[in-house]
């Protein structure tokens, strides 16, 4: 599998529940990942793999933190980083299903309150083109909103809401849907008009229009576990001594943009979504357009909504691929719809691209060997 496309997402902004009943019974990916965490010298690596649209086989090696002894388990929580997008756009995907939002709604409509302060052009930007990272605003919060935001004294909400309020002052940097311009401070504004729809922060509806109907309850924000303990793994980031543990996360008002933590399985249980699963003996979360909408770029693009769009030889399709990172922690994950084939990846290394594209590969090899 060629690498991960690193274009596309900016490695310092990207970026414990039980396991579900079947989970003791699938096959260990352990003796798969051991080999590679060993070439690469990352603290640990997990993967799952869906097969049929059913979480296949999971598993994990390694130790929570680089110089403790205690070793991840199949139960822990993996930061996400920019893998998140993919969730606040099927959040707002719901918000559309009911009917209280289009993707073509402008910002000037769906940030009313905001309307009169936003520049001319800024008032155009869709809801669309927040996700598909066409709106032409920056990468970032501006600096010293960005530092400011690290400390904020208000709640996350209301840092979106400050942050909408500096970007749409002013001419976005290329004309609304013109051109690919890779951005979390969209996401971030994505967020608030999912706030100004449901009425409630972003997590909480996360929590509740996503995350509960697909069953996942061990998912969380920032980093996993304690500060004061190794309950969970740490973040670390490479150092010329070997792995360097760290607590911390990007502010959590980014958090729509990629701050979710979550077990692989709840993860799984998430993905099985976008490849058309529905939930439990329920119905499916979202309409099958809706899902075409998620997953379909702007013609001549290859980024939907939370997802880039590519193809690959094993897959009977399209393949939808993220990676995420906050530079203490990495993932990817590489869906084929159409196969209902899935293989997910974590680290809790970040600048961890060789060693998760390795895993990835291995799995690939294993569970779809056949694959044209």
């Amino acid at each position: 599998m060629p690498a991960s496309p690193a274009w596309s997402i900016p490695l310092l902004f990207l970026l414990a529940s039980a396991l579900p009943a079947q989970a003791p019974s699938l096959p260990d990916l352990a003796d798969l990942l051991a080999p590679i965490r060993e070439r690469h010298g990352v603290p640990a690596l997990g993967a799952a793999v869906l097969v049929d649209g059913e979480l296949a086989a999971l598993g994990v090696v390694g130790v929570r933190r680089q110089g403790h002894d205690e070793p991840v388990t199949r139960g822990d929580r993996w930061h996400l980083g920019s893998c998140t997008k993919a969730m606040t756009a099927t959040l707002l995907a719901r918000q559309v299903e009911a009917g209280g939002l289009a993707w073509t709604t402008p910002l000037a409509v769906a940030l009313p309150d905001l309307a009169e302060r936003m520049h001319a052009d800024a008032r155009a930007i869709t809801v669309a083109q927040l996700l598909q990272h066409r709106a032409g605003l920056p990468a970032q919060p501006p600096d010293a909103l960005w530092r400011e935001l690290f400390r904020y004294a208000g709640t996350e909400a209301e840092a979106r809401t400050e942050l909408a309020t500096v970007l749409l002052a002013q001419a976005p940097e290329a004309a609304p849907g013109e051109r690919f311009l890779y951005s979390n401070a969209s996401y971030m504004l994505a967020g608030a008009v999912a706030e100004r729809v449901g009425g409630k922060p972003w997590d909480q509806l996360l929590r509740e229009q996503v995350f509960a109907p697909l069953g996942i309850d061990g998912a969380g924000f920032g980093p996993p576990g304690s500060r004061d303990a190794t309950d969970q793994p740490w973040g670390h980031r490479p150092g010329p001594k070997g792995p360097t543990p760290v607590f911390g996360d990007n502010p959590p008002s980014l958090g729509p943009a990629g701050t979710v933590h979550m077990p692989l399985a709840d993860w799984a249980k998430f993905v099985q979504l976008h490849l058309g699963v529905a939930p439990g003996d329920g119905a499916p979360l979202l309409r099958p357009e809706t899902l075409a909408a998620l997953h379909t770029p702007p013609a001549g693009a290859d980024y939907a909504l939370g997802w880039i769009v590519t193809e690959r030889p094993w897959a009977d399709g399209k393949v939808l691929m993220h990676a995420g990172s906050n530079t203490m922690w990495f993932c990817v994950a590489w869906l084929s719809p159409t196969a209902r084939f899935a293989v997910l990846v974590t680290c809790n290394q970040g600048e961890a691209g060789k060693a998760c594209d390795e895993v990835a590969a291995a799995c690939l090899r294993r569970f779809r060997p056949a694959a044209k």
